[in-house]
C-alpha cells in the first residue's frame, strides 16, 4: 500500500495532475484569495489585512500568509527590526490570480444579487 508524501516547499502534495485540482490545492480555501484581493488592492502588513471586513481570525490569517509564501504566491520582507515586523506582497505568479478575481467576481456580480465589484483602492484587477 503506497502512501502519499508530506507535501514541502518545493513538492507539494499532488492528488492528481489537474490543473483546477492543484490550483485549488493552493488557493482553493476560505480565505487564500481573499488575502491576494488585498494584495492587489494595496495592502501589504497584518494589521491591514485583519481590518478587512471578513474578519479573518489571527491564527488562520498567519497560516494563510505562510501557505502563500511557501507556494510562492506571496514573498515577505522584514520592514522593522524590533519587534520584527513584515510586509507582503505578490510574486509574478501571485499578481497573474487578479485574472482569476477579476472572473470570479463577474461571475458573481452576474449571479448574485446584492454583489458588488470592489477589489479597493489602487486595485490592478480592473
Amino acid at each position: 500500500m503506497k502512501t502519499k508524501a508530506r507535501p514541502t516547499k518545493t513538492t507539494p502534495l499532488r492528488r492528481s495532475p489537474c490543473a483546477v485540482a492543484n490550483t485549488l490545492d493552493r488557493v482553493g480555501d476560505k480565505w487564500s484569495l481573499l488575502l491576494v484581493r488585498d494584495m492587489l488592492a494595496g495592502k501589504r502588513t497584518y494589521g491591514q489585512f485583519l481590518e478587512s471586513p471578513e474578519g479573518i481570525p489571527t491564527n488562520i490569517l498567519a497560516d494563510r500568509l505562510r501557505r502563500l509564501e511557501d507556494f510562492g504566491i506571496i514573498t515577505r520582507s522584514a520592514y522593522q527590526e524590533r519587534p520584527v515586523r513584515f510586509a507582503y506582497s505578490l510574486t509574478a505568479e501571485g499578481k497573474q490570480l487578479g485574472r482569476v478575481l477579476r472572473a470570479l467576481a463577474d461571475w458573481g456580480l452576474e449571479n448574485i444579487s446584492g454583489t458588488k465589484k470592489d477589489l479597493g483602492p489602487g486595485s490592478s484587477a480592473r
